[in-house]
């Protein structure tokens, strides 16, 4: 396989929250509509997905809340950090979140973004938001993994 066909990823900023905060169903991927000085800022990995999540206004997709820190050697015409960003999807996959995405609990959070073959990306995740005791549960879960594997390396050690 030549260099030309393999897809080259570079991620920028990734929701680490989002697997604890949400149930993570479906996963999309959807190029986005950006300025020269947001694409700049996004090579420097100045971005954040935090507060982030997609919504659908007139048949269009758009990224809302996420940060992209202005490009510090913008001469003039930089960009506003937390404007909405279209997101370019096929019409049937917007039908589809859109049906998904009116259905009781469901939201479409970013996940990650990323250059593809020089192109930004941003990976979409159809979830469904966890209940305090589902955090709880996803705690103790990961709590009992780390000592599981604390002890597991332990036993290597000393063997």
């Amino acid at each position: 396989m030549s260099a030309k066909n393999a897809d080259s990823v570079k991620v920028i900023c990734q929701n680490k929250k989002a697997h604890f905060d949400y149930e993570l169903g479906e996963r999309f991927e959807a190029g986005l509509v950006l300025t020269g000085t947001e694409v700049k800022s996004l090579r420097l990995g100045k971005a954040n997905l935090l507060d982030a999540y997609a919504r659908f206004d007139r048949g269009e997709a758009y990224l809302v809340g996420a940060h992209i820190s202005p490009y510090d050697n913008a001469y003039f015409g930089n960009h506003d950090p937390q404007r909405r960003r279209k997101l370019l999807l096929k019409k049937k996959e917007i039908n589809k979140l859109l049906g998904k995405v009116q259905e009781r609990g469901q939201s479409l959070i970013p996940l990650r973004l990323y250059f593809k073959n020089g192109l930004a990306k941003a990976e979409l995740a159809l979830a469904r938001g966890k209940k305090k005791h589902d955090k709880r549960q996803a705690m103790k879960e990961a709590d009992s993994k780390r000592d599981l594997s604390r002890q597991l390396k332990e036993i290597r050690n000393k063997g």
